[in-house]
This record gives C-alpha cells, sequence and structure tokens, in this order.
C-alpha cells in the first residue's frame, strides 16, 4: 500500500499545533517579538547580582524568555517532525535556529555573573530576597559550574555557534527523514511491500513472516550501506566536538561532563551498564534460545529477535482498541492522572497517522504552558498500545509538574526522566497478565512485557555501552570511521547475545539508526528509570493508593530536586545495586513463566 501524503492524513490522527500558535503569521509575529524581548533583557547586563531584588527579577525574566522561546521551537520542530520534506518546515526551523543562536549569545551574561559571585555574596544574596528560593536549585547548578567557566569573549564565541554545534544533529534528522529511499521488495507471492524507517522499525521487524523480516532487513540494510561513510563522519563531528568541550572546560573526561547536567555520579552510570550488560545476558539467552525452539529456525539471526514468539496468537488492535485498554489500565493512577489521559486522547495531543517525511519512532514534546504533544506511527499492532502508554506517561508527567512547578524547576535529571513512562508500561503489563487466565493470551502478554524490556533493558542499555565505548576511543585520539564504528557496534551486540544469536556483519551498522546518540548520554537512562518504574509498579499494585500518592508527589516535583532525593519522594533508593539487581530478577521470573508456558 502506498504511504499517503501528510495533506491526506484525516486530521483527527494529526496533533493540534494551533494550540501554541493559531496560525503561521501568528509564530512569525512572536518570532519577531522575542528579537525585542531579547534587547530588553539585555539591560540586566552588568548589574544582574548587584542585589536579590534585581536578580528575582532578572530571573523571572529570564524564565518567561526560555519559556516564549520553548515554545517557538516546539512549533518549529514539531512541524518538521511530521513531514521533514515540507520545505516551509525547514525553513522555519531554520529561522528559529538563528534566533535561537542570538538568544544564546545574548544571555550568557546571566551564567557568567551568576558565577562571578562569591561564596559569601551567593549564600547572602538568598537572605537579600526570600522569592529567590524558588529558584535555589537553578541557581545552584550555574554556581557550581564555576570551576568549568571560560572567559566571557569565550563563552559568548561558543554561544553563538550554538546552531553549527546543533548541525550534526539536524543534519542526521533531515537526511534519514527525507533522504533516504529503500527499496521494494516481494513477498512469497511476489507481492511488491513497500519499505522505509518507520514500516522496518514499526512493522517488518515484528513481522511473523521469516521470508518478510529477512528481505525488509535486506533493503533497510542497504540503502543504511549507502549513507554510512556519511553518517560516521556527521557522528565523529558530534563526538569530537563533546570531547574539545570537555577539555576546554576542565572536565576529566567527557563522561564527567555529560553526567554532571544528570546529577548522576560515574559510579552510578558504570553500575547501570555493568550489572545489565553482565547478568541480562544469560537470561536473554536463555529468551533467545527459546525463541529460536518456538519459531523452528536453525538459526536465530539478529533480524529475528523481534519476531513474535506465538505467531497462531497475535491479536492486532486498532488505535481505538489500544485506547480503551489503555484508559482500563490507567484507572489504579486515580482521578487526578485519568483527566490528563482523556484529555490526551480527546483534544488532539497525539499524531499517529503515517505518510512520508513523518520522524521515525515516538517521543512527547512538552511545551510550557501548553498541552504536551505526542508523535507515534500507529500500525495497528497492540505492541504499539505500549509505546503509547509510555509517551502519555512523559505527557502525564509534565502537565504535573508545569501545573506545580516554575519553569526552571520542571525539568528533572535525565536519569529519572524515563521513570513515568516506563512505569505506564509496567502497569499495563500487570493490568493485562491480571486481566486474562488464558495460557494464549498470558503467554502473548508476557511476551509484551518482555518486550518491553528488551526495548529499554537490552535496545538501550546496549546502545548505552556502545556510546560507552565509543566515547572511550574518542578520548583516545581514534577517528571514529564507519569501520571502528561497525567493529564496535559488533562487539558489543556479540558480547551480549554470544552464541545463541548469529549477528550478521550488517548488524554492526544498527547505530545509524538511532538518534539519541546525538543527546549526550540518553541511551543508559531508559533502564535506570525501567528499574525503578519495575519497583515502584509492584508496589502500586500490592499497597494501592499510599504507593500512587507517593509517585503523583514525585511527578509534581519535576526538576526540583536531584534525582536521589526525587525517587525517595516515591519511596526509592536508587544509591544501591538493589534495585537493578531485582530488576533483572523480574525479567528473569518472567522468562521462566514464558518457558512453563512454552512446555
Amino acid at each position: 500500500m502506498e504511504r499517503k501524503t501528510r495533506q491526506e492524513i484525516p486530521i483527527e490522527q494529526t496533533w493540534k499545533l494551533e494550540d501554541l500558535y493559531p496560525s503561521e503569521e501568528a509564530f512569525e509575529e512572536a518570532l519577531a517579538k522575542m528579537d525585542e524581548t531579547i534587547n530588553d533583557f539585555v539591560s540586566y547586563e552588568g548589574r544582574l547580582t548587584e542585589n536579590g531584588q534585581t536578580l528575582y527579577q532578572g530571573i523571572v525574566a529570564y524564565e518567561q524568555m526560555i519559556v516564549d522561546v520553548y515554545r517557538l521551537a516546539n512549533y518549529a520542530h514539531l512541524g518538521q517532525a511530521v513531514d521533514a520534506s515540507d520545505t516551509r518546515s525547514q525553513e522555519k526551523y531554520m529561522r528559529f535556529g538563528a534566533l535561537a543562536s542570538r538568544f544564546e549569545t545574548a544571555t550568557t551574561f546571566v551564567t557568567e555573573e551568576i558565577m562571578e559571585m562569591d561564596n559569601d555574596k551567593f549564600e547572602a544574596i538568598f537572605s537579600d530576597e526570600d522569592k529567590l528560593e524558588n529558584y535555589r536549585r537553578f541557581l545552584e547548578d550555574l554556581f557550581e559550574e564555576k570551576q568549568h567557566k571560560l572567559t566571557k569573549e569565550t563563552e559568548q564565541v561558543l554561544a553563538s555557534l550554538s546552531e553549527v554545534h546543533e548541525a550534526p544533529y539536524r543534519t542526521y534528522s533531515v537526511s534519514k527523514l527525507a533522504d533516504m529511499v529503500f527499496d521494494s521488495f516481494e513477498d512469497k507471492e511476489g507481492k511488491e511491500l513497500h519499505n522505509s524507517f518507520a514500516l522496518y522499525e514499526g512493522t517488518y521487524a515484528f513481522h511473523e513472516d521469516a521470508h518478510i523480516r529477512k528481505k525488509a532487513y535486506e533493503s533497510f540494510n542497504k540503502t543504511l550501506k549507502q549513507y554510512n561513510n556519511t553518517y560516521a563522519s556527521i557522528y565523529n563531528t558530534q563526538v569530537k566536538q563533546e570531547v574539545i568541550m570537555a577539555k576546554l572546560r576542565g572536565y576529566k573526561n567527557v563522561t564527567e561532563m555529560l553526567l554532571r547536567s544528570q546529577h548522576v555520579t560515574e559510579e552510578m552510570y558504570e553500575r547501570q551498564l555493568n550489572v545489565i550488560y553482565k547478568e541480562l545476558a544469560p537470561h536473554m539467552r536463555r529468551y533467545a534460545n527459546l525463541l529460536k525452539e518456538q519459531l523452528g529456525l536453525e538459526t536465530l539471526h539478529y533480524y529475528d529477535l523481534k519476531a513474535p514468539m506465538d505467531n497462531t496468537y497475535n491479536p492486532s488492535a486498532s488505535y481505538e482498541e489500544a485506547k480503551k485498554v489503555i484508559i482500563e489500565a490507567l484507572q489504579i493512577m486515580g482521578p487526578e492522572y485519568m483527566e490528563i489521559i482523556h484529555e490526551a486522547f480527546d483534544n488532539r495531543w497525539i499524531d499517529y497517522g503515517d505518510n512520508i517525511g513523518k520522524s521515525t519512532g515516538a517521543f512527547c514534546a512538552s511545551p510550557y504552558g501548553c498541552h504536551s504533544y505526542i508523535l507515534v506511527t500507529f500500525q495497528n499492532n497492540m505492541r504499539d498500545a505500549f509505546t503509547l502508554i509510555h509517551e502519555l506517561g512523559h505527557a502525564s508527567h509534565f502537565t504535573l509538574a508545569n501545573r506545580e512547578q516554575s519553569y526552571l524547576n520542571t525539568r528533572p535529571s535525565r536519569y529519572t526522566v524515563e521513570a513515568p513512562s516506563t512505569m505506564n508500561e509496567m502497569i499495563l503489563g500487570r493490568y493485562l497478565l491480571q486481566k486474562y487466565d488464558d495460557p494464549k493470551m498470558r503467554k502473548w502478554v508476557i511476551l509484551q512485557f518482555l518486550a518491553t524490556y528488551y526495548h529499554n533493558f537490552v535496545t538501550h542499555l546496549l546502545e548505552g555501552e556502545f556510546q560507552r565505548r565509543v566515547y572511550d576511543l574518542a578520548e583516545s585520539g581514534q577517528p571514529l570511521t564507519s569501520a571502528l564504528l561497525n567493529r564496535t557496534k559488533l562487539e558489543v551486540l556479540k558480547g551480549f547475545w554470544g552464541e545463541a544469536v548469529d549477528i550478521d556483519e550488517d548488524a554492526g551498522m544498527t547505530w545509524m539508526r538511532q538518534p539519541h546518540y546525538y543527546m549526550g548520554l540518553y541511551p543508559y537512562t531508559y533502564s535506570a528509570g525501567l528499574t525503578a518504574s519495575t519497583a515502584v509498579s509492584e508496589k502500586i499494585f500490592e499497597e494501592g493508593q499510599p504507593a500512587v500518592d507517593r509517585w503523583i508527589n514525585m511527578l509534581k516535583e519535576g526538576g526540583r530536586l536531584k534525582p536521589l532525593d526525587l525517587f525517595k519522594v516515591a519511596g526509592m533508593d536508587m544509591f544501591s545495586d538493589k534495585p537493578v539487581k531485582s530488576a533483572v530478577a523480574y525479567v528473569a521470573s518472567l522468562i521462566d513463566q514464558l518457558e512453563d508456558l512454552c512446555k
């Protein structure tokens, strides 16, 4: 079936960008007005920290500017995300990029002047103005960066180059969404099937027909090979600039620099990767062997790993059916949470149609002062319900945080940001296991549940392990060629799967498929979030409302607290290795149940 253009998608399947700006003209007016606002704000330069009252007024004005800039950013980005082939969207994004660069350059003095205070003045300024307490976390984070500050002139130059620094990710995204064309292939009956990023990753990788999985994989990798050297060059630029920035700012390595904003120690980061990579591997190899046996394959190939284990029972689900089961599952979270879920479904927060030029994967954008925007490509697969409920977790989280906190206190550490989303997946899985007694359905539910762990504890964790090795290579001065990146990814995959899976050479190009590599140390945080949500979801089903209340209170805190303190609000101690080991043990228990059901 031919893929539709954006204009052919029914409006109810699209999100409502008019809630950000009622028209493109309104966006352009806001863009122009921001220029004036930046000019006005510069009047604080040189006097921002002269007393508590001035600092408070300046920070409030700065915060509002950020809110307005991010609203513009979302409008520009979201339009491009659903149709990268639309030149008007590309132009809007570029015009916004120019403004963002100017904003960054013009406001560098905020950081400069806060860092220039000595310790005594920094503490005294809170006594001078009580209202500054609301911004203590934000101000302390900036003040702690003092040791990594460069000269004022250097900081301004770097800020003016922000658009250039973002070029690798932007180039990767545009190329991937607008330029890549995949060959069609034929099924066993000779029927021609079209291929795309969304179709391969959302449909063909999960297809029950081994022939289609193989042919789609070959078609997919044929195109990836054509971009292998180009994407290696783009990614090499991204990593090298991060390594250079770490050295310029006096960090011992790029990992320390990237973890600092997450408020996570290297010990916590290393433990998360090491425990899962080493201790989960034996259980996932058991799963791979069981999958091979159930599929009746002599060899389990890399492209078979997401195949449905039981192709005699693979219920499809329309969008409306997925919506119904999501609403049923989340009832346990109470009326305040459910009000947000209903609003998301009823008021076009979700863009779920499939069209040419639409971004692959799924994400949730949550501009302050407006509702969230969720992008998915719904393929009438019940697995998509897990993806959708995941993004609804983000939307609910930021809706609650935005209501309770000022903007600068809404954004949590990346270490915690995936916990609310994976919590929703845990709730859906546990709800479905409670609901169904039929062995076939329970088997299917466990497989969907395992898919959540596969996505977060395997796919993203292995991306995190790949990232760790890539940064080590870059720190040692090695150029990140396509051959080196492919080989490194193969080593990560083979080290985890061992002899249980046939990892072909093309699997080494898997790194080309993931945009998270352009977002700092992001991939490993999925496993951290799922570690926490595994433990808390168990408490919710055991304790009920008290555990729900603790979780909702944590969501409302937004980013006001650091990760370990934030999880304590939900009753979690994430500093020890107990939670991650318990999560691995839970995965093992699911595989145990699956083995029993397959006998």
